[in-house]
């Protein structure tokens, strides 16, 4: 609003050109915006202005690492390296300041920084109207909330709701309340809130008790809650919080079927340490034949995360292994101990342990080795990310949101090649047991786990049955069999052999086409046993080609020798895998 006299004419003073005085232009250069939480970044800052400005990077509120460099050369340039980065500068305004005599400027970038989902707090129960559970979440990308109540999915009513925090300034932290509106003793119990992304997440468990008693708050992992009146004391091995876990009904589902149930059958053959089941005739020669060298992993190198359940032989736990392999530094592992140790078991698992040493092929469950320094003694497997085959086929089928067998977003229906790739890769399992003259006696979709890019593996030798009760049938009080994927020999006389293991296979391949079904479905124990040993066969699925329903028939002939060899049936796998645009029209 200032003016100037020039030859009596009005001039405004801000239309005039001053020399050698112009405000500074900042400009903000970056190789990327978005890292991993502890990896590196470089900012440069790059000014021009007259008078030369004075440039300065805004750093106060950085929590990460980091160091400024001038660069020298005919542009004013001043250099950021972050290293390290902390999740906390997630969304964090970077800013390059620059001011001379014309005035200020600055340029601004927002950190885009990936991190597994945080649990920043969850506290004690507070009192107001209601009883509210305040919590608040972090992560990037963005974190996906569940809760659990007495390790049960909560189902959201009038008394029992979320409420989130709206309009935070915290960034990415979602703000929230777990609340309980009148609550009674119905609500006692352990609320556990889980927080997962694609990266990872985080658990914490808090104890409810109902108006006039305490409330207090356990922060933990996932499902194993310390309660000083029920658990005081604290596994030797230690609880550690993760931050890497992915969806805690993956990990569940891979744990409880790696021989991870909590109930073994009751039966003196198919229980336990000694389910596995090899060929009396073939297998001890195998043994000596191998260099028996069962690994043994120091106790100090592996950190639990939760505990899944107990069965009747131990505890079962999801843990963190250190140098297993010289590519990782620790690795996510499944964890199996067995609790009250006496001479007999003790050797029962030593001669597990061994067997499970012979069996390494890329499509059986890898067997790492085991603990025996103090107790408990524990054996260390695999980690499979998506669990039982059986389960993953329900939730990629047509009747998936029907069985609400998916939480996560779905990968949509399994097409035909998929199937293939499947069904090829357990029977590239079984070529390699067979070639062992290994008899599994269990096969099944239950007994095979999925891990990432579709790959599958065999996965438990009839050892874990409580989670799909109904697929067995118990015989004479005690013995529980499979009998619905069992040969009429084996039903009639228990004869197992690879032969019979054919037959088993024959019932995977009609499950993996049928998305999961139950063979015999439609029937009794009893009527399905009378179906089985009298000669019909299973119907051929909708989406099963022709030729896939012939290596069926091929696995169900009643006399074993007639039947087909396996390594042939894994060959027309494979050529169906490499060729299978003819028959997509099958499945419209």
């Amino acid at each position: 609003m200032l003016f100037c006299l020039s030859n009596d004419e009005e001039l405004s003073l801000s239309s005039l050109e001053i020399d050698n005085c112009s405000l500074p232009e900042v400009t903000i250069y970056a190789s990327q915006l978005k890292t991993r939480e502890g990896g590196n970044l470089m900012f440069e800052c790059q000014v021009t202005g007259s008078p030369t400005p004075k440039v300065m990077w805004q750093t106060k509120e950085l929590a990460s690492n980091f160091t400024v460099q001038k660069m020298t050369g005919s542009t004013l340039s001043l250099v950021l390296h972050l290293t390290n980065v902390s999740f906390k500068d997630n969304m964090h305004n970077l800013t390059c300041e620059a001011e001379n005599q014309a005035g200020p400027n600055e340029g601004m970038v927002q950190l885009d920084i990936e991190f597994p989902a945080k649990i920043i707090f969850f506290k004690d129960a507070v009192k107001h109207h209601h009883w509210c559970f305040p919590f608040a979440v972090d992560g990037n990308p963005a974190t996906f909330i569940s809760w659990f109540f007495n390790g049960e999915p909560y189902r959201k009513s009038k008394f029992i709701f979320i409420q989130f925090i709206p309009d935070s300034n915290d960034g990415s932290v979602k703000h929230g309340c777990l609340t309980l509106n009148k609550p009674t003793h119905m609500n006692n119990g352990n609320y556990t809130l889980v927080a997962v992304n694609e990266l990872g997440g985080e658990n914490a468990t808090a104890v409810s008790v109902a108006v006039g008693l305490a409330v207090f708050t356990c922060i933990f992992l996932l499902i194993t809650v310390l309660i000083i009146n029920k658990c005081g004391h604290q596994t030797k091995f230690g609880i550690h919080r993760s931050s890497v876990l992915g969806k805690e009904d993956d990990l569940a589902v891979s744990l409880r079927f790696m021989n991870f149930g909590t109930s073994p059958p009751s039966s003196d053959e198919d229980s336990g340490l000694s389910s596995f089941v090899e060929n009396p005739q073939y297998f001890c020669g195998i043994i000596k034949d191998k260099d028996m060298c069962v690994q043994h992993i120091k106790r100090q190198d592996i950190v639990l995360k939760w505990e899944l359940g107990e069965g009747a032989f131990g505890k079962v736990y999801l843990a963190e292994c250190a140098n297993l392999s010289p590519d990782n530094d620790k690795m996510l592992v499944a964890i199996k101990t067995l609790k009250d140790a006496n001479e007999s078991t003790r050797q029962d698992f030593q001669r597990e342990a061994e067997l499970l040493t012979v069996l390494q092929h890329q499509h059986i469950v890898r067997f790492y080795g085991v603990c025996t320094d103090g107790e408990p003694l524990a054996m260390v497997f695999e980690y499979m990310r998506h669990g039982d085959l059986n389960r993953f086929l329900r939730a990629h089928g047509p009747d998936a949101r029907i069985l609400e067998e998916s939480k996560l977003p779905p990968l949509g229906q399994l097409t035909l090649p998929q199937m293939l790739q499947i069904a090829a890769q357990i029977a590239s399992g079984m070529v390699y047991l067979a070639s062992l003259h290994f008899v599994h006696r269990d096969l099944a979709t239950r007994n095979c786990l999925v891990g990432e890019g579709l790959v599958v593996k065999i996965g438990d030798f009839g050892m874990s049955r409580d989670i799909y009760s109904t697929d067995y049938y118990r015989v004479g009080g005690r013995t529980m069999l499979p009998i619905r994927w069992m040969p009429p020999e084996s039903i009639m006389y228990r004869k197992f052999t690879t032969e019979s293991d054919i037959w088993s296979f024959g019932v995977v391949l009609w499950e993996i086409f049928t998305y999961g079904k139950q063979p015999w479905y439609q029937l009794s124990n009893s009527e399905a046993i009378e179906c089985i040993t009298q000669g019909r066969e299973l119907e051929r699925p909708r989406t099963c080609p022709k030729e896939v329903y012939l290596l069926m028939h091929g696995c169900w002939q009643r006399e074993p020798q007639q039947r087909m060899v396996i390594k042939d049936i894994h060959s027309h796998l494979l050529e169906l895998v490499k060729n299978p645009s003819v028959y997509l029209d099958i499945l419209g």
